[in-house]
C-alpha cells in the first residue's frame, strides 16, 4: 500500500480518468485512475467472441495504456465476480504492482483463472464499509444489489473530490440474503458532494424498475408442478441466487439436483464454502447419476445459455452429452438474458431441443428470469441522492450512454447546481484538476483477441485469414520440383478444404492443375529453382484461374517442394 502525499501537493494533482473498456459495448468493463504517478485500475472484464471471430476464445481491453504507466498501476479493484467484470484479470495482473481488491466472491471467482493461468497475486478481501488507501486515493465500498451476491459500488475520493463507481446494480427491495441496497449512504454522500458518478446504463431504456430476483419463483414453481419428466435449467453459472431458488425449489417438490457443466460445478462449490449457496442434506446428485433416476425425480442446472458451443445445454441439445438426455415430457428453462450477438447461437440450441420433442420455457413466455441491472426509474433514483457535479454514463452500448446522458440532463434540470454531461466513450482521458473536469485527451484504447487460454494474442490479419478462410475456402497447390534443375517432379495437385464450386470441383481442381504446370513451364530455370519466386507465381495464377472459373477467392497458399 502507498504512503499518502502530503496534502498540499496532492491538491495540485490532476485526476486522469479513462475508460478502458465497457463504453460503447455489454463487456469489457475497465476503467484507470490516476492521479500523480499512482493508478487504480477498477475491474478487469472481458467478452466473448462473436460469429465473425472464428478461432478467438476469449476478448480483453487493450493494455497499451496501463503498460505506459508501467510501476505506477498500484491496484486492482474489483466491483463484483461477474465474467464482463473480471474475466480479463490474468491478462491484466502482470500491468499491477500491487494487490488485488474485492469483496470473497469476486477474488474467489477471479482466483479459478488465476490459477489456471498459474498466477498467485496478493489479494485482499474487503466488505461494504470498509475503507483503504492507495497513495493519494482512499476508496470505500458500499453495499449495492444485483443478480449475484458480495457487490459494491466504490467511492473514491482523491485530491479533486469525490469519485462514485457504482459497479452493477439494481435497486432490490426483498433482496435474497437480506443484505439491502445501501441508499442511506449513497444520499449521504450527495450531502457530503460527489465531484463525478459514473453509473451502470444497461438498462436505461426500460421503463420502470427492474423486479426483484424473488419473483421468478412463482414462475419456477408453476414449471416444478406441471413438468412430468426432468427439468433442464440452463443459466448463468454465477447467478447464485439463480441457483438458490432452483435448489430450495428441488428439495420442496423432491427432486434430485445435477449441477452440469465445469462452470456450474465449480461455482456452486465456491458459493456453498462462502455461505451464498444453501443445499439440503441429500439433495444433489452428480451429473453421471441423472440416468440412474427417474426423469421425474431430476432437475439440472447446466451453463450454456448463451449457445456456447461447447457448453453442456448445446451438448445435451443434439444428444451429445455422456449422462444427460433428453426424451419427451422432458422441460427446458432458459433462464438467463440474450446478451446481444447470442441470439443466433441461442437459437440455434433451441432448435436442436425442439427436435427433440421437448418443451422449452424463455422469459418471453413465462417469468423465469429477470434483469440484474436497474431500469430508469432506479437510475433516476440514484442519480437524484447522489446529485453529483459531473456524470458520466458507463457500461452499455452508445444508445444506452447517449439515453442516459439525456436522461441525467431531464432529472437534475432546476436544481441549484444541474449536473454536468460527459459523454466520454473508451480511451478517453477525462480529466479532474482545480478548473473543472472534461475530455482533454485520447489514451490507446480497443480490444485483444486470445486465441486460447495461454497462447497468446490474435492481431487483425490472423483474424482477416480466418475470416477468409470460412467463407471462401482454402486450395493449396502442391508441386515438386527438382531444386537443381528447375524441372516438376510428378503432375502438381490441387488440394481443396472448405470451396465448394458450381461445376464439378473435380474436374476443376485437375484443369487448375494444368494451369500450375502450365505456369512453371513458362518460368525460366532461375525462378524455377527459388522456392519464394515459385510460390508467389504459383499462388497468382490459380487465383486469377479461380476467379475466372467461380467468381470465388479462395486463399491460395502453395506449397513447393524441393527434392
Amino acid at each position: 500500500m502507498s504512503v499518502s502525499v502530503p496534502a498540499a501537493l496532492a491538491a495540485a494533482l490532476a485526476v486522469d480518468v479513462v475508460p478502458l473498456g465497457g463504453l460503447g459495448e455489454f463487456g469489457l468493463n475497465m476503467m484507470a485512475i490516476s492521479c500523480g504517478d499512482t493508478t487504480i485500475v477498477v475491474d478487469a472484464g472481458a467478452m466473448f467472441p462473436e460469429a465473425d471471430q472464428p478461432g478467438v476464445d476469449l476478448i480483453v481491453p487493450d493494455l497499451a495504456y496501463l503498460e505506459s504507466r508501467k510501476g505506477q498501476v498500484k491496484a486492482l479493484v474489483l466491483t463484483h465476480g461477474h465474467e464482463d467484470h473480471i474475466g480479463a484479470v490474468p491478462y491484466v495482473l502482470p500491468h499491477i504492482d500491487g494487490p488485488i481488491y474485492g469483496t470473497p466472491l469476486a477474488l474467489a471467482f477471479a482466483g479459478k483463472k488465476l490459477e489456471e493461468h498459474e498466477l498467485d497475486p496478493k489479494t485482499v478481501a474487503v466488505r461494504p464499509g470498509d475503507v483503504i488507501t492507495i497513495g493519494p486515493f482512499t476508496l470505500e465500498f458500499i453495499r449495492v444489489t444485483h443478480s449475484m451476491p458480495d457487490c459494491v459500488a466504490i467511492v473514491i475520493r482523491t485530491p479533486q473530490g469525490i469519485l462514485l463507481h457504482t459497479g452493477d446494480f439494481k435497486v432490490d427491495q426483498t433482496p435474497m440474503d437480506g443484505e439491502a441496497f445501501d441508499l442511506h449512504r449513497f444520499a449521504q454522500l450527495g450531502a457530503e458532494g460527489v465531484l463525478a458518478m459514473f453509473c451502470d446504463s444497461t438498462n436505461i431504456d426500460r421503463r420502470g424498475y427492474t423486479g426483484s430476483e424473488k419473483e421468478v419463483e412463482d414462475g419456477f414453481e408453476e414449471i416444478f408442478t406441471s413438468t412430468e419428466g426432468k427439468i433442464v435449467v440452463a443459466t448463468f453459472s454465477s447467478s447464485l441466487y439463480r441457483l438458490q431458488i432452483v435448489a430450495d425449489l428441488a428439495a420442496q417438490f423432491d427432486r434430485k439436483l445435477a449441477f452440469v457443466g465445469r462452470g456450474m460445478n465449480e461455482n456452486s462449490v465456491i458459493a456453498q464454502r462462502l455461505g451464498h449457496l444453501h443445499l439440503q442434506s441429500g439433495v444433489t446428485i452428480k451429473d453421471s447419476d441423472v440416468p440412474i433416476f427417474p426423469a421425474q425425480d431430476v432437475v439440472c442446472l447446466v451453463t450454456g445459455s448463451q449457445g456456447e458451443a461447447n457448453a453442456a445445454l448445446s451438448r445435451i441439445a443434439i444428444n451429445d452429452h455422456r449422462h444427460v438426455k433428453l426424451v419427451e415430457g422432458d422441460r427446458v428453462v432458459i433462464s438467463a438474458r440474450a446478451i446481444p450477438g447470442n441470439e443466433k447461437s441461442i437459437g440455434r440450441v433451441l432448435n436442436h431441443i425442439a427436435r427433440r420433442g421437448v418443451d422449452v420455457v424463455t422469459e418471453s413466455s413465462k417469468h423465469v428470469h429477470v434483469s440484474g441491472h436497474g431500469s430508469e426509474e432506479e437510475l433516476k433514483l440514484v442519480l437524484s441522492l447522489v446529485r453529483p457535479r459531473y456524470f458520466v454514463p458507463i457500461h452499455g452500448e452508445f444508445r444506452q450512454l447517449a439515453r442516459h446522458a439525456k436522461v441525467a440532463g431531464f432529472v437534475t434540470r432546476g436544481l441549484p447546481s444541474p449536473v454536468e454531461v460527459l459523454t466520454a466513450e473508451n480511451g478517453d482521458v477525462i480529466r479532474f484538476n482545480a478548473e473543472g473536469g472534461g475530455i482533454v485527451d485520447k489514451a490507446p484504447s480497443g480490444r485483444i483477441l486470445i486465441d486460447g487460454t495461454r497462447t497468446g494474442e490474435v492481431d487483425d490479419e490472423v483474424l482477416r485469414d480466418r475470416r477468409h478462410i470460412s467463407i471462401d475456402g482454402i486450395i493449396m497447390p502442391v508441386v515438386a520440383i527438382n531444386g537443381r534443375t528447375g524441372i516438376i517432379e510428378g503432375v502438381p495437385e490441387l488440394v481443396a478444404r472448405g470451396f465448394v464450386s458450381d461445376e464439378s470441383t473435380a474436374d476443376m481442381l485437375i484443369e487448375g492443375a494444368r494451369v500450375v504446370s502450365s505456369a512453371i513451364a513458362e518460368c525460366s530455370v532461375e525462378e524455377r529453382t527459388d522456392p519464394g519466386l515459385m510460390k508467389e507465381r504459383i499462388r497468382t495464377e490459380v487465383r486469377r484461374f479461380l476467379k475466372k472459373r467461380t467468381g470465388r477467392r479462395p486463399m491460395v497458399l502453395p506449397v513447393v517442394i524441393e527434392i
